[in-house]
């Protein structure tokens, strides 16, 4: 297992390069979107209209954070469990979008996905929301306000850290009982 450092948005390069297990350090945007905002999404390209965000090469962190504190961008955002946006990821990696990050296991339609499109499923660490968001130096809502916490964000992060639990490769951490077990379930 390696430690990378990368900045996103990702290139195709960057996502062929990872293999599963590797410890990677993301700076750069991220966009958050959970459930409702990926319905919507898809009813856009569905409509032949544009995203709210340029999917090549972006980032989309499952998570509806919580409220900001005083002086901070964004309360505790950890992950939310990526199989309930199984439906729709595969459109959006169809579409640019190069990684994933939540926690859990993704089905085998994003993992077909993912090969086709050379991209990457990164795990986060489940209940570690307030740690995380200490990684995240701006936020901003771009779309979908009325969803509140679910609205899409543009965060910037900063060594925001991963694992890639799915490479474009066809590897799966969840196969591998050390990565299993180190709470990205």
């Amino acid at each position: 297992m390696a430690e990378i450092r990368l900045t996103a948005p990702l290139s195709k390069e960057d996502a062929l390069r990872l293999k599963t297990g590797d410890l990677v350090l993301l700076s750069g945007v991220m966009y958050t979107a959970r459930d409702s905002a990926h319905k919507r999404l898809v009813d856009l390209l569905d409509a032949g209209r544009p995203l709210p965000f340029d999917p090549e090469g972006a980032v989309v962190y499952y998570v509806g954070p919580t409220p900001a504190p005083e002086g901070r961008p964004i309360g505790s955002a950890g992950p939310t469990t990526a199989y309930r946006m199984d439906a729709y990821a595969p459109r959006l990696y169809a579409q640019g979008v190069r990684a994933t990050v939540g926690k859990g296991k993704r089905s085998e339609a994003v993992k077909v996905s993912l090969r086709r499109h050379g991209g990457v499923y990164f795990g986060a660490v489940g209940g570690a929301g307030a740690l995380l968001s200490q990684c995240i130096t701006a936020a901003e809502v771009v779309a979908f306000e009325d969803l509140g916490t679910e609205a899409v964000r543009k965060l910037t992060v900063v060594d925001f850290p991963l694992v890639v639990i799915n490479d474009a490769h066809g590897n799966d951490g969840y196969a591998v009982p050390d990565l299993a077990a180190v709470g990205l379930g």
